[in-house]
């Protein structure tokens, strides 16, 4: 429930800027700013209420419409409908963990052959929110439900009040959160720094930084992945919990540095992924793992080694 109180925040302080912005009609560079650090950030930290929520994790399992409505509401203003399809095929990255086809977390055959020099990596992560958008139609499409209709109109009906009651300018302010926030910026560097293999046979990494606290958490992400049921503000316990399964596991600090490791560093890119064409549960992923020598964004505690 609480994330319900935090993600209908965020959406009226978003909006609420977003009128400032169409009343004011800040500068280019004001705007520009804007876009990046208010607008990129809020929305980014909806994407992944939307992601919590998506869990059902608000209300609980037995009101599933009320936590779609829910996300509807934080989807707004993302501008791009995406909340109801992200819960579809969320579950499948769940389920699937690395398998070639049926995660579609994982970059398609043709990104992670155009985007392996270092100017291509940064087009690859500048265009990841549309390829994160659209790669789940051509890797696994699914029947569209009612509730992707559901999530359309509304959606497109808010879109058409917000350009006639905003304008195009704080409109564009709304939608460059979206794309900004989900491409070249700090935060989207969570999306990197789960599932690429910054380490030898390690295919899920957790992040541990005060990024977290806009991200709802998602930095433990190893958590996660082992209990995708308990909610943002409990997941650090279960840490706490059972230090002995967590501890001595490398983990990330830094998103920025994430970013910048997955553009410089050799070896890794779109395709520094695990990857297994089996039909299997997800501890299968982690036995045919490639062999990564990479020092990379990962802190090592002292009970883990690097790989050698």
């Amino acid at each position: 429930m609480r994330i319900a109180v935090i993600a209908v925040a965020e959406v009226m302080l978003q909006l609420g800027i977003a009128y400032w912005v169409s009343v004011h009609q800040p500068g280019w560079v004001v705007w520009t700013l804007m876009c990046y650090i208010i607008s990129g950030t809020l929305n980014h930290s909806l994407g992944t209420a939307i992601h919590e929520i998506g869990h059902n994790l608000a209300f609980g399992h037995h009101h599933g419409p009320a936590n779609r409505v829910l996300s509807l509401v934080c989807n707004l203003p993302m501008i791009i409908p995406v909340a109801v399809s992200y819960k579809k095929y969320r579950h499948d990255h769940h389920r699937w963990l690395g398998h070639e086809d049926l995660d579609v977390d994982v970059p398609m055959h043709i990104e992670c052959r155009l985007f392996r020099s270092v100017p291509l990596r940064v087009v690859w992560i500048l265009l990841n929110p549309l390829f994160y958008a659209l790669r789940p139609f051509f890797k696994s499409p699914r029947p569209v439900t009612a509730w992707e209709g559901i999530n359309l109109i509304v959606q497109s009906a808010f879109d058409v009040i917000a350009w006639h009651c905003l304008g195009n300018y704080a409109f564009a302010y709304l939608l460059m959160g979206t794309v900004i926030g989900f491409g070249p910026h700090p935060m989207a560097g969570h999306v990197i720094s789960e599932h690429y293999l910054f380490a030898d046979n390690l295919v899920t990494h957790s992040y541990y930084g005060p990024l977290n606290i806009p991200l709802f958490n998602a930095g433990y992400h190893v958590e996660h992945h082992d209990f995708p049921y308990i909610p943002f503000t409990r997941l650090h316990k279960l840490k706490e919990l059972a230090p002995e399964f967590y501890n001595h596991l490398p983990y990330h600090s830094s998103l920025c540095k994430v970013m910048w490791d997955f553009v410089f560093m050799p070896g890794l890119g779109p395709e520094a992924r695990s990857i297994t064409t089996t039909l299997k549960s997800q501890p299968e992923t982690y036995n045919k793992v490639p062999h990564f020598e990479l020092t990379s964004a990962l802190t090592f505690p002292d009970a883990s080694k690097k790989a050698e």
